[in-house]
């Protein structure tokens, strides 16, 4: 199969599939609500489209070669109990049959996370749990570990508590091309954040929506690389955006670019401004340094909001304000920008992106694919967008 990125329709969540050029898989946070497990329920089972993308190993075990946790808000780890086993590998149940972590990613502000400002759901504990638990393995058996007691850390922690781990940390700006151990030469991803917080109030702030995990990749495709670059950013405001500019906009500002962006946070307007709109409404200033930061485009890039439908109201996220900006840097091609639960809405499957040795391209949607053979090739051009 394709290299492909997969963004699933959970409303105001994260929840992504990077499908690698040699058949990996990972996924980037989960957002598996119980009403989406509901057969009597029309919100979107992306359980069900998740599993149908995957494959199982030799012991019949449906798995992801790593999962990337972004942060450990709600919205982005919700159903990880539920769907995914946690535990040791042996412990893995058939009856369960639950989805397989061949290897974790995650950020050593997890195992922090926790205090009187924010407290984790029981989801985001599970996590913290298992991630503490492979990093134990780690300590006992080093890179001998297998399949399912794995783990990568993304970027260093505090006063040293990573320092006899270094193994398995990926420290801030460095780039790694290992999936599960495994280096196929698929990909490479740079770690631009969490960034390191700058006193107390930074450190509060990156308590929150700020000790987001950015990632961006360079993937490979129909064995080309660097067909298509991905940048990820969970939640990340205004603050941490406005922070990699000044960190990287003069010298590395090509560590940024990208071919895919996933708006952050859901399409906020707090990603792109200082400024609050529901003080100033259109009076409102985007951050320079910040859009700066998110617009890194290649040509023909495209912008994906993982959010509920984007309407002209004071609701945020998603702010139509932030949506229109994000258009504006897309060259004002709004074809070549797509939310997902609005995507849904329309086509009633996840949306979907080929990574090909030509770049991206959008999957046609189930209806046109099929109409697509007896339209002829025209009409295949027609409703598939080639970017890139």
């Amino acid at each position: 199969m394709a290299a492909s990125l997969t963004f699933f329709p959970v409303s105001n969540g994260d929840m992504t599939l990077v499908r690698l050029d040699n058949g990996q898989i990972i996924l980037i946070d989960c957002n598996i609500r119980g009403a989406a497990d509901d057969d009597d329920d029309d919100t979107p089972d992306v359980a069900t489209a998740l599993r149908e993308r995957l494959t199982r190993d030799g012991k019949g075990r449906p798995y992801v070669d790593a999962f990337l946790l972004s942060h450990p808000d709600q919205d982005h780890i919700t159903g990880l109990r539920n769907h995914f086993h946690l535990g040791p590998p042996d412990e893995w149940s058939k009856d369960d049959d639950k989805i397989f972590i061949r290897e974790m990613w995650s950020s050593p502000i997890v195992f922090r996370r926790a205090g009187p400002n924010h407290t984790l759901c029981e989801d985001a504990k599970a996590w913290a749990t298992e991630a503490r638990r492979r990093v134990a393995r780690f300590r006992e058996d080093g890179l001998d570990t297998a399949e399912g007691d794995r783990i990568l850390i993304m970027g260093e922690d505090v006063d040293g508590k990573t320092d006899d781990i270094l193994g398995i940390v990926v420290k801030l700006d460095d780039t790694f091309s290992a999936c599960n151990r495994a280096d196929g030469g698929v990909f490479e991803a740079r770690l631009l954040g969490p960034l390191a917080a700058e006193g107390e109030e930074d450190e509060e702030e990156l308590e929150k929506n700020d000790s987001s995990v950015i990632l961006r990749f360079s993937l490979k495709g129909g064995g080309i690389s660097d067909r298509c670059r991905f940048l990820t950013g969970g939640d990340a405001g205004v603050a941490i955006w406005k922070r990699l500019w000044e960190r990287h906009g003069e010298d590395n500002a090509d560590w940024l670019t990208y071919d895919a962006l996933q708006t952050p946070h859901h399409c906020s307007w707090r990603s792109l401004s200082f400024d609050r709109w529901s003080e100033l409404g259109e009076k409102v200033k985007v951050d320079p340094d910040a859009r700066n930061a998110l617009s890194q485009t290649r040509k023909g890039a495209i912008i994906i909001a993982s959010s509920k439908p984007i309407k002209k109201d004071d609701d945020n996220p998603p702010h139509e304000r932030a949506k229109r900006e994000y258009i504006d840097i897309l060259g004002d091609d709004d074809e070549r920008f797509t939310c997902t639960d609005e995507y849904w809405a329309d086509e009633n499957q996840p949306l979907e992106f080929e990574i090909k040795a030509s770049g991206i391209t959008r999957k046609l949607a189930k209806a046109a694919a099929l109409a697509a053979p007896a339209l002829g090739i025209g009409a295949t051009a027609a409703h598939a967008r080639q970017h890139g």
